[in-house]
């Protein structure tokens, strides 16, 4: 099964510990630094929306891309608040999506990143993200590190019980080729008067990159690579970081038409 689609329904659910508003803060303090502090920008992954809701109402006018249709219709259900009504959602992919022009900045959490398998597909979505970026527009996201995908995940199941559908999750990690496995099987009520459950498998692959190959990839792409920083923090990341930040910029580009 395609991953994120019934996994969609109990997304929010099972992934309510993660701190978005820390992220977001973060975020946000790191696009001013690099003097996007309003503007256009677009979030790549970005699933229910929880992130791009979140700058929305911190006034940036957003688009959020994903390919999921199951993630991007619940991303469209929260838009309640005049903030957020104007969210522009696109279903694509990522490694192939279009703009109609350019973006002051580009976002990407969640480890988004981590889901392109292969260094031509994500150097093409580096080289997209260069396209439609404007003037010196630039590019923030995160990877987990081999060091999360061995060490913390590893090869490992979790279970998680929530009052009306459950979660297992087996973990498979690959020290040579760097992938990572999640197999997940959901259990969720179709008829809960009845106690009736259906169950959902679906499979996830995400891969861990180094932080020279990424930098290899972004300067192939034609972009400039900036910073990384350990999550959350200011500083350079060692051997056990578990999730980084990226700092890319757009490059210039003779034959590209800036508005």
């Amino acid at each position: 099964m395609e991953a994120y689609t019934g996994f969609a329904s109990v997304y929010d659910r099972f992934m309510n510990e993660i701190p978005y508003e820390d992220w977001v803060i973060y975020l946000t303090e790191l696009l001013k630094e690099y003097g996007i502090s309003n503007g256009l920008i677009c979030e790549l992954g970005c699933g229910t929306g929880n992130i791009t809701r979140r700058l929305a109402k911190r006034g940036y006018d957003m688009i959020g891309i994903d390919s999921s249709f199951e993630m991007l219709s619940l991303a469209r259900e929260k838009e309640s608040e005049k903030a957020t009504e104007s969210i522009l959602y696109l279903m694509q992919d990522m490694r192939e999506f279009e703009l109609y022009g350019t973006v002051a900045g580009f976002i990407s959490l969640c480890d988004s990143m981590n889901y392109i398998t292969k260094e031509e597909e994500l150097e093409k979505v580096f080289r997209l993200v260069n396209n439609y970026l404007d003037s010196n527009g630039i590019f923030i996201f995160d990877l987990k590190t081999a060091y999360y995908f061995e060490n913390v995940l590893g090869s490992s199941t979790f279970a998680q019980n929530e009052e009306d559908c459950s979660l297992i999750w087996e973990n498979f990690y690959d020290t040579k080729t760097k992938l990572n496995e999640y197999a997940l099987t959901i259990y969720y009520p179709t008829e809960p008067k009845q106690k009736l459950y259906e169950r959902i498998e679906e499979t996830h692959i995400q891969r861990a990159y180094s932080l020279e190959k990424i930098k290899e990839l972004l300067v192939s792409a034609g972009m400039e690579f900036v910073t990384a920083y350990d999550a959350l923090t200011k500083c350079l990341p060692s051997d056990t970081s578990e999730r980084i930040y990226v700092i890319a910029k757009e490059k210039h580009q003779e034959n590209k038409w800036y508005l």
